[in-house]
């Protein structure tokens, strides 16, 4: 039986890392069969092409920067994702395309079309079933990764204007098995809602994209 795939998405500081952590533990106890990955990384090249996207020195441009991630993206497909889908299992992954058209087509300016087309080739038409978008105002998503006390990285140093853009994205994106979670909510009633969500996923009661376009 072909395996279920959930993405959360959202802009820097909107609470992902912690709701895949909720998420990851109900999986557990509910005993799935599953698989966590994040985006970049999860093989040993994706891992080096996030090295490449995110390093403050190498200072990668805008194009360069794109395809150290869908370098990255067409390793885990290949790798992880699809065995992992052709064997049964649920795969929640934190980030996936449309992180790319919200950073490197809103907050970048990359062209739209050609981005497409790059990442398809990345994916090879591989769509999530649920696609999970948290969405939270840009200033206070800012204000959370103020507190995280660690350096930011290339993405999240970026100035406010690219922010606005890459949080309106998200806040716009609509499309096959995309839902919106406010953000701004208690973590357990954010968890509870993604829960529901991808329950309804499991169970059949709620039809995803196929898995190939």
């Amino acid at each position: 039986m072909r395996g279920s795939f959930v993405v959360i998405e959202g802009p820097d500081g909107a609470g992902k890392s912690t709701l895949i952590t909720r998420l990851v533990g109900r999986l557990g106890r509910e005993g799935f069969d599953y698989v966590a990955v994040r985006e970049p990384g999860g093989t040993p090249a994706a891992e080096f092409a996030r090295r490449g996207a995110f390093d403050h020195e190498l200072d990668a441009s805008s194009a360069a920067e794109l395809f150290f991630f869908l370098a990255a993206r067409a390793d885990l497909v290949e790798k992880v994702i699809r065995p992992s889908m052709t064997a049964g299992k649920l795969v929640l992954s934190d980030r996936y395309e449309l992180s790319t058209f919200a950073y490197q087509v809103a907050g970048r300016g990359l062209p739209d079309a050609a981005v497409r087309t790059a990442n398809a080739l990345a994916t090879g038409g591989l769509r999530a079933d649920l696609t999970l978008i948290l969405d939270l105002p840009v200033q206070a998503a800012r204000e959370r990764r103020t507190t995280r006390g660690r350096n930011p990285d290339r993405m999240e140093g970026e100035d406010l204007e690219f922010h606005e853009r890459v949080g309106e994205a998200f806040l716009n994106a609509r499309g096959p098995g995309f839902h919106h979670i406010d953000a701004s909510g208690s973590p357990d009633d954010i968890e509870q809602e993604a829960w529901d969500l991808c329950r309804a996923l499991v169970d059949g009661t709620m039809a995803g994209p196929a898995g190939s376009t």
